[in-house]
Order: C-alpha cells, then structure tokens, then sequence
C-alpha cells in the first residue's frame, strides 16, 4: 500500500561491520554481529508492516519490548508508535500523558545513539512539542526554535522527506497566527523573538507538495488555510476541495 512504501521511505539503512580486539574472536564476534543484524531488520520489517496496516496497538507491544536497545532505528519507531498510542481516543489522559513523555524520550535516546538519522531529529521535534502541551506555553515557545532546528536538521539529511518540510510549514503558520499575548511572552523568552509570515508558510507546504504530490491530507488542508489568510479564494477553494475529497484513511484523514 501507498502508506506502507511511505512508512518504509522513513527508513535508514542499517550500518553493519563489527569492532573485533582478538583475532582469535573474529568467528564468534562476526557471527554475533550478524545475527544481532538480522534480528534488528526482522523486527523493522515486522513494526514497518503493522505501521503500515494501522495496527497501533499491536505496533507499541512489539516495539516496547525494544525500549531499552541501542538501535536508533528501533527507537525512533518507539517513539512514533508511543505517540500514536497516545493519539487514540480509547486512551485515557492519565496514560496519554504518560506515553507523550515516554515518546519524547525514546525520541532523546535515538537521537542520542545516531545523531545522523533523520527520522530521529524529525520524531524529537515532534514528541518535544507534544511535551509542551503539558508544561504550557511559556515552555512551547520556549522549545519552538529548538523545535525547528530539528526539523530543518532533519531535512537536510532527508531532503525528499515531505513530511518533515509539512511541519517546518506549520510551524511557520503558528508562529504567523501567534496571538498578541503569546507574542509577548516570546519577546520575553527571546532577545530576538522567533517570527515568520503565512507566504513562507506556503512556501514550505508547496515544497512538501513538490517532495510527494498528495502525500498528506492535510497539507492539502494548510494550503487552503494559507492562502485564505492570504486573501485568495481561488486558490483555497481549489485546495481545500483535494483536502476534503482525500479518501480518508486514518482518524486524521476523517478530521481534515
């Protein structure tokens, strides 16, 4: 399917090679190392299946089991399927809040591992604004600039990665639609307050839409939003129509 071949794009080839300091070892070391490979890779292919299916639920109990491995491909995972879990009406606010910080750890911890995965720079910036849903506004905004860093960190080292320049997109849409108080407490935050304009927020919908044509309902939805706050209607109402006749696929999707 067309959400799995993009879930499995996330993906960063494992390295493989091993660091041997007997000779005698070589056999047992190599074989050991390989075999670690393959079980990496077959829990990979098995979590990137269940993403692509949808089965949230069934996707964190496979990849909890991992929440102590020192693999970024597999923590980066975690911290997205935490996330979702997290995302699902049947989960209660104690738990939400629970699995939000969990997220954002695993999310720290992968980074932590593989500073040059991207999917780990793009899931940290996303848990890290999760968490300040949590510690109120005066932390979101505080985090918005390191927030954006790894993001635009993330596209550079995955510049095909629509999903990532969507969010450098809505980032630039908030801080564009930022209130006058909450303008305020930036300014306090920062000598110079982070800002941007609803015509660079376009900017970076556009290049999300360029990266993977249809890729995301709502890009299509942000599109038209930007160019209503833009003043032209022509140009919503065309892209709000794609939004709204988007099959819906996911819980978002049926939002939008």
């Amino acid at each position: 399917t067309q959400v799995l071949r993009k879930s499995l794009q996330r993906g960063v080839v494992l390295s493989t090679g091993s660091f041997l300091v007997y000779e005698a070892h070589k056999l047992i070391c190599g074989f050991a190392e390989v075999h670690a490979s393959f079980k990496v890779e077959d829990v990979i292919e098995q979590a990137d299946y269940l993403y692509g299916s949808g089965e949230t639920e069934k996707l964190y109990r496979l990849l909890v089991q991992y929440k102590n491995s020192d693999d970024a491909e597999l923590l980066w995972r975690l911290a997205r399927s935490s996330r979702d879990l997290a995302q699902l009406g049947s989960t209660s606010a104690e738990e939400k809040k629970k699995l939000t910080y969990d997220s954002l750890e695993y999310a720290k911890k992968a980074l932590e591992k593989n500073e040059s995965n991207f999917a780990a720079h793009k899931w940290y910036g996303i848990c890290l604004s999760d968490v300040g849903d949590y510690e109120g506004i005066k932390t979101k905004i505080g985090n918005a600039v390191i927030i954006k860093e790894h993001f635009q960190r993330a596209v550079e080292l995955n510049p095909k990665d629509a999903t990532t320049i969507h969010l450098i997109g809505i980032w630039c849409y908030s801080f564009a639609e930022m209130p006058w108080y909450q303008r305020k407490i930036a300014a306090t935050l920062f000598a110079t307050p982070p800002t941007s304009t609803f015509q660079e927020a376009l900017r970076y919908f556009h290049m999300a839409e360029e990266a993977d044509p249809n890729f995301y309902s709502k890009n299509l939805l942000f599109l038209g939003k930007t160019y209503l706050k833009l003043n032209n209607k022509k140009m919503a109402l065309l892209w709000l129509s794609k939004a709204k006749e988007y099959p819906a696929q996911t819980e978002e999707d049926k939002q939008v």
